[in-house]
């Protein structure tokens, strides 16, 4: 969001056949609340169309990267790494520190795993982070992150450079040409 430090989503691990909706949506996710990029590491990185797609159409400013050295990024991250992960510290014990050091001008990467994460993220990690200590989906992890680090700001979001609009209506579905 404009005027805070970048916040960076980084999509660490795929499973072909079982996450091409799943690594599609953690992108979207991220883009719609408030991130200000989506990396997609290694096979992960065949759903970069379709975020940029969705970005093309809906708006932006939002930027899809990839990599074949996840590790490397978030080693050389010039900020916080945040692990989402259900065997980390409650959101609502940790927030506030993270909110803080964000508001104060520290970029936040924001790593999100599928499937076994290794272990040297967890301790690369400045914060592991749950959003209850429960299995359930990494994206639905990611959007209540977000949600509690912007306080709900993201969901008042101006986008800019749009093709598509979506009104919102009580009943039905209305998607506007921008132009």
């Amino acid at each position: 969001m404009q005027g805070t430090p970048e916040v960076a989503v980084l999509r660490l691990g795929h499973r072909p056949g079982r996450d091409e909706r799943m690594t599609t949506h953690v992108g979207l996710t991220a883009r719609a609340l408030g991130a200000d990029r989506v990396v997609l590491a290694g096979e992960g990185a065949s759903r970069q169309d379709t975020v940029e797609d969705i970005t093309e159409r809906f708006g932006g400013p939002f930027a899809v990267g990839t990599t074949d050295s996840p590790h490397a990024l978030f080693g050389g991250w010039d900020g916080d790494v945040v692990h989402l992960t259900m065997y980390g510290l409650p959101v609502q014990n940790v927030q506030d520190d993270i909110r803080t050091a964000f508001e104060t001008g520290t970029p936040l990467l924001v790593v999100v795993g599928a499937g076994k994460v290794p272990f040297e993220v967890y301790e690369a990690a400045d914060h592991n982070v749950a959003v209850t200590n429960q299995p359930h989906s990494e994206v639905a992890s990611l959007a209540v992150f977000l949600d509690r680090l912007y306080e709900g700001q993201e969901l008042d979001r101006e986008w800019e450079d749009t093709e598509q609009v979506v009104v919102p209506q009580a009943t039905g579905k209305r998607v506007e040409t921008d132009g």
